[in-house]
This record gives C-alpha cells, sequence and structure tokens, in this order.
C-alpha cells in the first residue's frame, strides 16, 4: 500500500480509503447497502490488513448508525487509536428542528461531540463540512472549525462538494483571520465524470489541498455491470438509485475503452477505473466502498494494475472534458508566450 501526504500536512493516509456509506442500510442509506455490524468488522479487518490506513464516514449516513458501527468495529478489533485516520462530515440534516442542520457554530459544536460519542474516540483526524451552507457566513463556519482544533477535538479540517471560488475565498478568509487551514476537498471524481479537472484540481495544486475521491466508479456505473448491452442486475444500486448523474453516451463509449483494457491486463472493469484515478498525481486517496469482501479485495487490487502512456492516452482521449470557456480562450494563441518562473529565475542567477 502506498501512502500520500494528507494535503499540505504531515499526516499520512494510505492511497485507498475504506469508505463506509454502505453501513447501517437506514432510510435512504439502505441504496449504497445493508451492511451491519459483524460483515461491516470483516471488511475493516480486511482493509487494515491490506495497508489501509484511512476510514471514512459521515454523521448523516444511516442516521449515525454507520458512525457507530465503524467505532464498536475498531473497539472490538482493538485497533490502537494512531493506527487508524478517522474523516468524518458534517453539514446535512441529522433531525427536524432548523438548527439541526449546517455549517453553523452551534450544529458544528452539537454534531462533533455526537460523532466523537458515536465513533467511540477522543477526536477526529479529519473534520469536513459536507456541503455548502448557504446562509451561514464563512467565518462562522472556519472559527468553529478552529475552535474544535485548538480544543484538541479534532486534527484536521476539510470540504466535501464545495465549488472551486468557495474554497478559494475560505483558504483567504482562514489566512487572513489566522483560522485552521482547510487541509482537503472530498469530491466527485471518474473516468465518467470529470468536471473538477476544469477549476478543483488547478486550485488543489495551487493550494496544495488533499483530494479525495468519492463514488470513483460513479455509483456502480464502472463496475463492469453496465453498458450499451447490459443494465446490470436486478438490484443493484445503479438500478435503484441512479446517482451520481451521468451522461449515459459518454459514460459507455468510456467503458467499451476500459473492457479493452481490462480483457488484455485480465482484470476487472472496476480496477481499471480505480487504478486510472491512482495514477493521477493530484489525488491523494480513493474512497471504496463494498458490500462484501470479495468485492473489497478486488477494489483493493487496483493499486496492482499498471497503466502505460498509451492505455493512460487512451482512457484519457475517449472521457477528456469539452473544452469551456474561458478556458479555451486562455489556451489560444493570443494567450501571451512567456517561459517558466523557474527558467526566468535561472537566468537571473
Amino acid at each position: 500500500m502506498k501512502y500520500n501526504t494528507l494535503g499540505n500536512t504531515g499526516l499520512f493516509v494510505s492511497e485507498l480509503c475504506l469508505g463506509t456509506m454502505t453501513f447501517g442500510g437506514q432510510g435512504i442509506w439502505s441504496n449504497m447497502g445493508n451492511v451491519q455490524q459483524e460483515d461491516a468488522q470483516g471488511l475493516i479487518t480486511r482493509a487494515l490488513d491490506h495497508g489501509i490506513n484511512f476510514i471514512d464516514t459521515a454523521d448523516i449516513y444511516s442516521g449515525g448508525v454507520s458512525e457507530e458501527i465503524v467505532g464498536q468495529s475498531l473497539k472490538n478489533l482493538g485497533v490502537r487509536r494512531e493506527d487508524v485516520v478517522i474523516a468524518t462530515k458534517v453539514c446535512g440534516p441529522i433531525g427536524t428542528g432548523p438548527n439541526e442542520a449546517g455549517n453553523s457554530r452551534t450544529h458544528i459544536m452539537n454534531s462533533v461531540k455526537a460523532s466523537l460519542k458515536r465513533l467511540q474516540v477522543d477526536y477526529i483526524d479529519l473534520y469536513q463540512l459536507h456541503n455548502v451552507d448557504t446562509v451561514t457566513p464563512i467565518e462562522e463556519s472556519l472559527a468553529a472549525l478552529d475552535m474544535l482544533v485548538q480544543q484538541g477535538l479534532v486534527r484536521y479540517v476539510g470540504v466535501s462538494n464545495w465549488s472551486a471560488w468557495q474554497m478559494a475565498r475560505a483558504i483567504g478568509h482562514s489566512e487572513r483571520l489566522n483560522l485552521a487551514r482547510i487541509a482537503t476537498t472530498q469530491n466527485y471524481y471518474t473516468l465518467a465524470g470529470r468536471d473538477i479537472e476544469r477549476e478543483i484540481v488547478p486550485l488543489v495544486k495551487a493550494e496544495r489541498l488533499g483530494l479525495l475521491v468519492w463514488s470513483p466508479l460513479a455509483g456502480g456505473l464502472l463496475s463492469g455491470k453496465f453498458g450499451r448491452d447490459k443494465q446490470g442486475a436486478e438490484g443493484s444500486r445503479r438500478t435503484t438509485f441512479d446517482f451520481p448523474p451521468v451522461a449515459m453516451d459518454h459514460a459507455y463509449a468510456v467503458i467499451e475503452v476500459m473492457e479493452r483494457i481490462g480483457q488484455r491486463k485480465g482484470v476487472s472493469v472496476a480496477r481499471i477505473a480505480l487504478a486510472w484515478l491512482l495514477h493521477q498525481t493530484h489525488v491523494t486517496s480513493v474512497i471504496i466502498g463494498a458490500k462484501t469482501v470479495g468485492q473489497l479485495d478486488d477494489s483493493i487490487r487496483s493499486n496492482e494494475v499498471s497503466l502505460d502512456i498509451n492505455e493512460l492516452a487512451e482512457l484519457d482521449a475517449v472521457s477528456k472534458l469539452r473544452p469551456e470557456y474561458p478556458a479555451w480562450m486562455q489556451r489560444t494563441r493570443h494567450a501571451p508566450e512567456r517561459p517558466p518562473l523557474a527558467i526566468i529565475q535561472a537566468a537571473a542567477e
């Protein structure tokens, strides 16, 4: 297992992260899975055995049951707190009251205490704002997160599903106010949907943020069970919960290329999808979920798949984004041609 630093921090996390959205099976989350305590504990054991030290959950997954299962599993297994990096999230509604959702100081302070109790830990390694709150001032949210870091309840903070401009604004505020800086962003990213490469990936590189990838198989679409002539088994996730949204004709073309490469290498389409992400240097960790140990094993073995330059070029060509303004204008012949800064500095010396 390869380990990467969590953005611009000194914390190392495995390049594969165990996602726990399949744990609990309560409400809408039953569409993702219905893994209960005993089986979840088996998945966590297998992940740890393979060198995965990173586990991601959220307070809204099955109404907190996912966090409870993670905490109880780690306790039952006798895992040392120092040997596992736990990430969870806050923002989504955890009740019906007006203050039981969002990124307000009140909701953040109440929610972190509840998450700590469910996880049975004294601190959370990475605490993430799960979505954007258009009501709460961003300064309030950042100050609340900083307070948690100062109190030792949280080690690092991040965001999920934010636009690049929103993250840039948050970084500016945290630097101006001397608050804990966002270390990570968690985003949907896959060969079937490379939207974050327009604005978010450039920001990730410029600000040295850790990029955590959710739904790397596009909600099971890239599992190998779907294609132009196959629509997956009855009851599979994509047939019961069509999410994330995908341009299907585009996705089918991508799947056809993935199938050819997978056949040549003797590996599953899912492994090709995950391997492509692991070949992207701006990706810190890919979150993989599973309902069975077999699914988990197949996903973990994606780090054994090596894609050569021709295969990467083939996948890039079929999945690339359409040009979008102003990016296409910035790449025209009207853009100034200037040497890299390193060359200018070397010449000056």
